[in-house]
């Protein structure tokens, strides 16, 4: 640990770094930070950095609130947007218990927990998320308005598209900090952009969108406009997703196990299984994959989310889509999270929920290639497409009743993230809306 803290050390002085963060997310994805000085590096590489763990969502209670945050150091990175003080650098974090244990609530803990049985199997777990969120102009106080960026639409880049500036931009902070973007484009909406990141190992992916995040957020910023995550801003338009491409290689990365020539589709045993048990287990899983209540005005029909439980290989209404590929490009897209949500949760529920297929070879029905948002309720019972959660508070339910989740979050994490969330949707239900008043108050 010594000799480690050393090259550490040093790495820091030959970037003149003056600032270090020390970052690590809550249990609804939020990310935390501890800035440290320059006189108080060493320390902070040795002991890592203590912070009262009962401030924290999801964390502890105040009788066992002093956590400590240690850095890891493979995650190392200087920042883009360092600032006229000095340069920044980061470390993201792990969480330690008082007894110096990891600490169970740690979000990124439960998803290197998983990880493990995989990599002991001698396989590995990638993804490739599609990133989407909406730039917004601001007020002349600096405050975000609900005022689209641009008028630009689908890969508009045009003088309509007035925000390909700040996606060129992230693109070039990303490439700064050896992430590998695919590419970045205008989306469907108003103001609505894309950034498409090159599939990568599913801890360093969750950690990459941890600062991906703040990049975002900070190009907007300098450019006056506010970069938000909500997955639905905007009535009547469509909201924002985070489609999740997926497979499981052995860990020399030689072989994708989801992949078999022979097969149909391309489809492994191990990847139908896989799909099978996203398909059975979601609805227990949706609470943490769209997990907040403005999660759920996005899953509605008309405006190409995803509601209905199927799987496809050219339908785009179906939750699961095959891509084309073969050999080492065959993947699984699975087009309900968002990335407002926690993605250290968020990976490990995928991939807890695919593995249970695979352990109960279970077989996928056939895939669903008519449109579906069109089907009547009768034809979608006649070929057993069921719909997804509709609210929030439905997903609570299911995941409350889940064994599975609890198995996947371990008990601290899966208690907790409930207790949060059911806070979230009791305020929302007691809540009377204008919507409300509008209508009925003057019918009733």
């Amino acid at each position: 640990m010594e000799d480690q803290v050393k090259v550490e050390l040093e790495r820091l002085k030959k970037a003149d770094v003056e600032f270090l963060q020390l970052q690590f997310t809550d249990i609804v994805g939020t990310v935390k930070t501890l800035t440290v000085p320059k006189n108080r590096f060493e320390d902070a590489l040795n002991e890592g950095v203590v912070f009262d763990g009962s401030s924290v969502a999801g964390y502890a209670q105040i009788e066992e609130s002093d956590m400590r945050a240690v850095p890891e150091f493979s995650t190392f990175a200087v920042l883009p947007y360092s600032g006229q003080t000095g340069k920044l650098a980061r470390y993201i974090c792990n969480a330690y218990s008082p007894d110096g244990k990891r600490f169970q609530g740690d979000p990124r803990f439960v998803l290197e927990r998983l990880l493990k049985k995989l990599w002991d199997q001698g396989q590995e777990f990638f993804v490739g998320p599609e990133f989407e969120f909406f730039l917004f102009k601001r007020d002349s106080g600096g405050n975000p308005t609900s005022e689209p960026s641009d008028f630009g639409g689908y890969f508009d880049n045009t003088p309509m598209d007035l925000s390909s500036e700040v996606r060129q931009e992230i693109l070039t902070d990303m490439r700064t900090l050896g992430f590998e973007p695919e590419a970045a484009h205008h989306e469907v909406a108003y103001g609505q952009q894309e950034i498409d990141l090159r599939y990568a190992p599913a801890l360093l992916m969750a950690d990459r969108i941890s600062i991906l995040k703040s990049i975002i957020k900070n190009v907007a910023q300098s450019h006056g406009l506010y970069a938000s995550f909500m997955p639905k801003p905007l009535n009547g338009v469509n909201g924002s997703g985070m489609h999740i491409h997926q497979s499981i290689m052995l860990k020399d990365q030689k072989k994708n196990l989801f992949y078999e020539e022979k097969e149909k589709f391309g489809m492994s045993k191990m990847m139908r299984n896989y799909l099978s048990g996203i398909l059975q287990n979601v609805s227990q899983g949706s609470a943490v994959l769209a997990s907040w209540v403005n999660s759920y005005k996005r899953l509605i029909p008309g405006y190409e989310a995803p509601v209905y439980i199927s799987w496809a290989n050219k339908n785009r209404t179906a939750l699961v889509r095959i891509p084309a590929g073969e050999g080492m490009r065959k993947r699984m897209e699975l087009r309900c999270p968002d990335p407002a949500g926690n993605p250290y949760l968020q990976f490990a529920t995928i991939l807890g929920m695919g593995l249970d297929g695979i352990k109960k070879g279970l077989e996928p029905p056939e895939p669903v290639e008519k449109d579906i948002f069109h089907m009547t309720a009768e034809e979608r019972k006649k070929i057993g497409v069921y719909a997804m959660p509709e609210s929030l508070g439905e997903a609570l339910h299911h995941m409350r009743e889940s064994k599975l989740m609890r198995e996947i979050l371990g008990d601290h994490v899966y208690e907790n993230f409930l207790t949060v969330k059911q806070k979230e949707w009791d305020a929302f239900r007691s809540h009377v809306m204008e919507w409300e008043v509008k209508r009925y108050l003057p019918i009733l």
